[in-house]
This record gives C-alpha cells, sequence and structure tokens, in this order.
C-alpha cells in the first residue's frame, strides 16, 4: 500500500480539535488549517487502518464544490476558505504533511445543526418512512419505495453529535428552537439551494446525489458561510447512475466496501460490536474503497 497519513502532528500550530476524518489547528485568532487525514470511519468508529490518498481526494473535491458554488462561481452563499495557501502557516519540515490535504479556512461560530438534504429515501430516512411516513417531521407521500427518487428535495436537519456518536435526526421546529426561525429558514433555503445545483450538476457527470449534509457558521459580522468539507463521498451518497433501480441502494462511492466487511467481521471470535476497537481492515478492502472514492473524482471533473 502507499504512504498514508492517519494522524497528522503539527507542532508549529496549536492543535484545536482532532475529528473523525480532520486534524484542525488555531492560525491566530481568526483562522483554521485544516488537515484531512486518510482515516476512514465507520458506524462512528474510527478505524485503524486509512485509505492511501483519501484525504488529497476529500479537500480536492470539497475546493471543487466550494469553487463551482461560492463566490466564483454560482455564489449561493459565503465559504470559508481564505484563498491564502495552507503551506505558508506551517514550518518547513511540515509541509509536507499539509500539501494537498489542507484548507486555510475563517474561524467561524460553528452552529450545531447538520443541514441535511435528500433527494432520495435512503438509509436512515428510509427507515423512518417505514415507520411513519415522515422523515424528520416531513410528510412524505404513501407508496414510496427504498432509493425513491423524491417530489422534491426535503430538508431533514440533524443536532451534532460528539466524535464517536451519533447525530440524532431532528424537526425543523427543533432547528427554530436551537437557531431561531430567521437563521433556521436561511440554513434550510441555502441548504435545498446547494443541493439542487449541486445534484443537476453531478446527473450530467453519471452520479446521483441521494442526499448530502452542509455545515454552517457564523463570521465576526454574523454572516451564514459554508464551512467544513462539502459534496465529499464522505458527507454525501454518490449513486452511479447507471446502477440506479428503485427498491434498493445502487452500489455507492464512498466506504461502503468497508460497512459490507464490517457487517460480517469478527472480533475475538464474535461479530464486531461497532464499538471501538475496530477490527483490522484487509488490504483489499482498503484497496477497492480507494478506488470507489477515485472513481467519484474522475467522473465528476471529467
Amino acid at each position: 500500500m502507499n504512504s498514508a497519513l492517519h494522524t497528522s502532528a503539527l507542532q508549529s500550530l496549536p492543535l484545536l480539535a482532532r475529528g473523525k476524518v480532520r486534524d484542525n489547528y488555531a492560525v491566530g485568532t481568526d483562522r483554521i488549517l485544516m488537515v484531512a487525514s486518510d482515516r476512514l470511519s465507520a458506524f462512528d468508529v474510527i478505524m485503524g487502518d486509512p485509505i492511501p490518498g483519501k484525504g488529497a481526494l476529500l479537500t480536492r473535491m470539497a475546493l471543487f464544490w466550494f469553487d463551482k458554488l461560492g463566490p466564483k462561481g454560482l455564489n449561493l452563499c459565503p465559504i470559508h476558505l481564505t484563498g491564502e495557501a495552507p503551506e505558508s502557516v506551517v514550518a518547513a519540515d511540515e509541509i509536507a504533511q499539509v500539501t494537498g490535504r489542507s484548507m486555510l479556512v475563517k474561524r467561524l461560530k460553528p452552529l450545531p445543526v447538520e443541514a441535511v438534504v435528500r433527494g432520495y429515501l435512503a438509509g436512515s430516512g428510509w427507515k423512518e418512512y417505514q415507520a411513519g411516513g415522515a422523515v424528520c417531521g416531513v410528510a412524505l407521500p404513501a407508496g414510496l419505495h427504498n432509493a425513491s427518487k423524491l417530489p422534491c428535495p426535503i430538508y431533514t436537519p440533524a443536532a451534532k453529535a460528539a466524535v464517536g456518536e451519533h447525530d440524532e435526526n431532528i424537526s425543523y421546529a427543533r432547528t427554530v428552537e436551537m437557531v431561531g426561525p430567521d437563521l433556521a429558514a436561511r440554513i434550510r433555503r441555502i441548504s435545498i439551494g446547494l443541493y439542487e445545483a449541486a445534484a443537476s450538476f453531478a446527473l450530467t457527470k453519471g452520479i446521483i446525489i441521494a442526499d448530502t449534509k452542509f455545515e454552517f457558521g457564523l463570521d465576526a459580522d454574523g454572516t451564514l458561510t459554508l464551512m467544513d468539507e462539502v459534496l465529499t463521498p464522505d458527507s454525501s451518497r454518490f449513486w452511479p447512475l447507471e446502477h440506479y433501480q428503485e427498491g434498493s441502494n445502487p452500489p455507492s462511492f464512498d466506504k461502503q466496501f468497508v460497512r459490507d466487511w464490517l457487517e460480517s467481521a469478527q472480533v475475538d471470535g464474535k461479530p464486531w460490536s461497532k464499538t471501538p476497537p475496530a477490527p483490522r481492515v484487509p488490504d483489499e478492502v482498503i484497496r477497492k474503497t480507494a478506488a470507489k472514492y477515485q472513481e467519484a473524482w474522475e467522473r465528476l471533473t471529467a
């Protein structure tokens, strides 16, 4: 396997936090260096085995969408990029750790809501629909199936959870309680607009974006700003158009190979409990997962 970065170790900047994938470092008081590692999480557990090249690919894809949807493109929403080179804020001997896998961004006040938009019925949304005909309080028509295309995209927010815990699907009314009616309405409107623009473009490249999540923060002036990653296989459900068929989930461009393998993996002779520590992931599964991420990138930029 090629070399991979599981955990960055910058000494020239203070570490703010390590997420499932990204290591965030403070750059003064107004900026953050986001380093995308090659870590992989599944079932909200971080695997011990990284996916070589994953962090760099996620960064390229996020930058691609920020350019397309942000001020340089469709200008649908302010974005958190500063435009400065990540290499300019680390020591010379640390440049290799950040090159190609980092973004230097504005330091924002993050909002406690994950803005999830669904264009198709899948995953936890399909389970909720089966139980009550609605997703996050949004009533849907009867007779839909797994992977059904929805009449129009729906906004189904989630409350952010700590690393290792599951995000909680919440209603729009709950987001109003959390951030206020004006901000909740703007997040919903902008998120749906971002999804519709991205989904329309991706479809021309043979990719269905079944659902995705966005994260927002507020700058010092209170401006709502798109932040973190955007429209990557880690934050979205990408399906190949040619394999789409209502009633079942197509093979997705993400870590599904790992999830499928983990469902049958054993630890100490017993099925894995989906709690740390995670079992070792075989090289073949890592290679197939890396290939799926790469295929998504190549399709989008073909």
